[in-house]
Order: structure tokens, then C-alpha cells, then sequence
């Protein structure tokens, strides 16, 4: 599956804003956005472009596929399944994306950047239902339990992480159980449960042009 492998903080500086897509890195002094808070290459610190609506309308898809590590044909899918969907277009999409289970790692605070916990995922260290799966795109359902279940190396360090991110807050579609390491889908996402400032109507209004 594609992936992007290139630098991520260039990613940040694109969009203007953290992204934090290296996790805990990105609150420290070297943190790219701190030191360089300008769009990236020879003429970014110099160039201040007003954007078009259509431009806004871009940066906000780039930004979302960006948070979330998703291609543009993977996250065109996801757009097309939405649309189709009852409800809510925007809505609809952002539960796709919350749903996967690589974030649904990370919302669980076993990794410390959806980058890593779409490795935990690839590596065979998370079982859904009492099965295992490896693939990062997997979507989640409601009642579903996710449970670690690794040896005992990847398991220290899967703790380790749970010491990194303790302050940050498991959002309430998930019931998390430190003890055992799992929780259970106790109900699709909301809006509200999303961390970071997402204007998806943007996004509807891009795709359907």
C-alpha cells in the first residue's frame, strides 16, 4: 500500500498550522513550525499568497489527508462512500477516517503519532474481535473490542508509549481498559471528539464541483 515517505515537517509548513504527525516531537524547540513558520522551499519565508476560495478549499482537503496519512486515492474513496451514505456528507467522511483502526490506536494512546500506530497495526500487534489484524484502513464498528496482543518487547514499548501520552485524553467513543489494554466502540465519532480544527464543508464543497 502507498504511503508517504518523505519529511513530514515540510507537511506543517505547507499547511500553517501543527499537524503533530511526529507525535510528542512536535512540542519541543525543534519543531519546524517553531523555527520556521513559513511555507517550505526557496521563496517560502518571502511569498505570502491570498488564496482563492478554491485554494482554501484545497489546503483544507491536503490538511485532512495529511492528519489522518491518507493518499488522494484512498481518501477520494472515502468521499465517494460518504456521499452515498445517509446523513451527513462531511460528517459521514470524518467517522470513516476516525474509524480506522490505525487512529483508533493512536485515540487509545498505544502510540504516540498515527504514523506509529499504523506500524503497530502492520506489525501484527492488535487484535479486533479476538482476531488479528494488520491492516491500518480497517474500519472499526460499533461494540467492536481492540486488544493488544504481542510479545513482550513490542509490549514495553507499546507501555511506554501509554506513559508519553497519559495526559492526553481518550476521546468518549472509546471505553478504554488500561489493565487489559483494550477498549470497545461504544459509538460512532462526533465532530466534537475530533482534536484538531477540521472545516470538512470545505472539503464537500471541493469534491463536488
Amino acid at each position: 500500500m502507498a504511503r508517504y515517505i518523505d519529511a513530514v515537517c515540510r507537511l506543517c509548513r505547507r499547511e500553517g498550522e501543527k499537524l503533530f504527525l511526529k507525535g510528542t516531537k512536535c512540542f519541543g524547540q525543534k519543531c519546524a513550525m517553531t523555527k520556521r513558520a513559513y511555507a517550505p522551499g526557496q521563496h517560502g519565508a518571502a511569498r505570502k499568497q491570498k488564496l482563492s476560495n478554491y485554494g482554501v478549499q484545497l489546503r483544507e482537503k491536503q490538511k485532512v489527508k495529511r492528519i489522518y496519512g491518507v493518499l488522494e486515492k484512498q481518501f477520494r474513496g472515502y468521499f465517494e462512500v460518504a456521499s452515498k451514505t445517509k446523513g451527513v456528507t462531511g460528517k459521514v467522511l470524518l467517522q470513516l477516517l476516525e474509524t480506522r483502526l490505525d487512529n483508533a490506536v493512536f485515540r487509545m494512546g498505544l502510540a504516540n503519532s498515527r504514523s506509529q500506530a499504523r506500524q503497530i497495526v502492520r506489525h501484527n500487534h492488535i487484535c479486533v474481535n479476538s482476531i488479528r489484524v494488520n491492516i491500518p484502513s480497517y474500519l472499526i464498528s460499533v461494540n467492536d473490542i481492540i486488544q493488544v496482543k504481542t510479545k513482550e518487547k513490542a509490549l514495553n514499548k507499546i507501555k511506554e508509549n501509554l506513559e508519553i501520552s497519559k495526559d492526553r485524553t481518550v476521546p468518549s467513543w472509546l471505553e478504554f481498559n488500561l489493565n487489559e489494554l483494550s477498549a470497545r466502540v461504544v459509538r460512532l465519532p462526533e465532530k466534537e471528539d475530533i482534536q484538531q480544527p477540521i472545516h470538512e464543508q470545505l472539503i464537500v464543497e471541493l469534491y463536488s464541483k
